[in-house]
């Protein structure tokens, strides 16, 4: 089976292209989960990289899931906790391997993120939406509930409200409505997609890594932390940015009014 994802590292920034166009970019019954949690894999191991980017080829960031696996069930007799176990060892690893990334995550959607797509993108860290996208939480339409884990990242995003009504009609936002009500951080022309993601990619990248992976891992702890928890762990945290090369580099820099220059330690 073909790959699924390319992989393009560019001064400390991978992008990760979704390459289906044909399929519409579907997450399930292809190489999709497998090719993502290889890269997230690469990610981790690679401590140059400091940024990730997600985005589509074709018009479509993703349809989600593949409607003639799901055709399969309905013909065929599967045990509902196989079923259940597909999705374990399936498209939920494909989210674990996404939330787990230690590096920040861009989702640059370049059109129509539907069901699990539209999941995808909330696993990233920032949204930016090309002004032909569109999102859907629209698994009740088919049936269907999130597997992928969409019930829990769609209201930490705009809210339980706004995800209610998304996940019970199943009507999708366009972008401008997405960006009103923060499921995306900025809209932009279809053709400066990539680029502005590139750009903020090297805004995040210019700062220092390590602290950087720190202040994602409190942004994801806090999510679920209780506050003494959160502040126990900032507390630790902050001990070792205080003894960090970059923490010197910033005072320094700053008092001798020149650019600092990182080195990621």
């Amino acid at each position: 089976m073909e790959d699924f994802l390319l992989y393009e590292k560019r001064n400390g920034v991978v992008i990760l292209t979704m390459n289906q166009p044909q399929l519409r970019n579907v997450l399930t019954g292809n190489a999709a989960v497998g090719d993502f949690v290889e890269a997230c894999d690469r990610i981790q191991s690679d401590p140059s990289v400091r940024v990730a980017i997600v985005t589509a080829n074709g018009p479509v960031f993703s349809s989600g899931g593949n409607i003639q696996v799901m055709k399969e069930y309905i013909e065929q007799d599967v045990d509902p906790a196989l079923i259940r176990e597909e999705y374990r060892t399936g498209i939920q690893r494909l989210t674990r391997a996404l939330f787990s990334l230690e590096v920040p995550l861009i989702a640059a959607i370049n059109g129509p993120a539907i069901g699990a797509g539209c999941d995808l993108a909330c696993m990233c860290d920032i949204r930016i939406a090309s002004e032909n996208a569109k999102f859907a939480e629209s698994f009740v339409k088919m049936g269907l509930v999130a597997g992928d884990g969409g019930g829990w990242f769609l209201p930490r995003i705009v809210g339980m409200s706004r995800a209610a009504e998304m996940t019970f009609t199943g009507d999708a936002l366009d972008a401008a409505q997405a960006l009103a009500c923060g499921l995306v951080s900025r809209v932009v022309t279809e053709d400066r997609l990539l680029d502005d993601a590139l750009e903020l990619a090297a805004r995040i990248a210019a700062n220092p890594a390590r602290v950087v992976r720190m202040s994602k891992r409190l942004l994801r702890e806090g999510q679920g932390a209780s506050l003494d928890s959160l502040l126990e762990m900032s507390a630790g945290f902050q001990a070792i940015a205080h003894k960090s090369s970059d923490h010197k580099e910033a005072v320094l820099s700053l008092i001798e009014k020149r650019t600092p220059v990182f080195g990621g330690t």
